[in-house]
């Protein structure tokens, strides 16, 4: 049913919980996982000095976040691929969808609503209106609701 499955990352616990939840589908279906971590630098591009450094910061956190997915996937012995590239999030997310013919999207949410979620944007709520392929969510869930 998925041979490629795509799980964006930016290295928060939303994403690392839907990161479980894609290296479990890709081992059922046995399925490659994709990794994608974008670097959005446009809003550092009115910096004038320093810029570079806060990219490659970004960059390096991208790295880390990626790294992530391809240890649970080896773990689970699940193929994995990984990719940091910079642009505008859901953008990429979805070129990446087209260019590498993803057949699923995992994506983790805070689960933010209202004034919030208008406030802060959500790449995830972008991508699941504009994908042409199926996305799945994982909600993050609050401290309150763990306990």
């Amino acid at each position: 049913m998925y041979d490629d499955i795509l799980v964006p990352t930016d290295g928060s616990p939303a994403a690392t919980t839907a990161i479980e939840h894609a290296v479990s589908l890709a081992e059922t279906y046995d399925a490659t996982i994709h990794a994608l971590y974008v670097v959005d630098a446009s809003a550092f591009s009115s910096i004038e000095s320093g810029s570079e450094l806060v990219i490659d910061a970004l960059e390096e956190e991208g790295q880390r976040a990626v790294e992530e997915v391809v240890d649970a996937a080896e773990t689970a012995g699940v193929e994995v691929e990984t990719h940091v590239v910079s642009g505008t999030a859901y953008r990429r997310i979805l070129d990446y969808v087209d260019s590498e013919g993803v057949d699923l999207v995992v994506m983790g949410t805070h689960g933010r609503s209202g004034v919030e979620r208008f406030l802060l944007g959500s790449v995830t709520e972008r991508v699941v209106r504009t994908a042409d392929v199926p996305v799945l969510t994982i909600r993050q869930k609050d401290e309150e609701e763990e306990e």
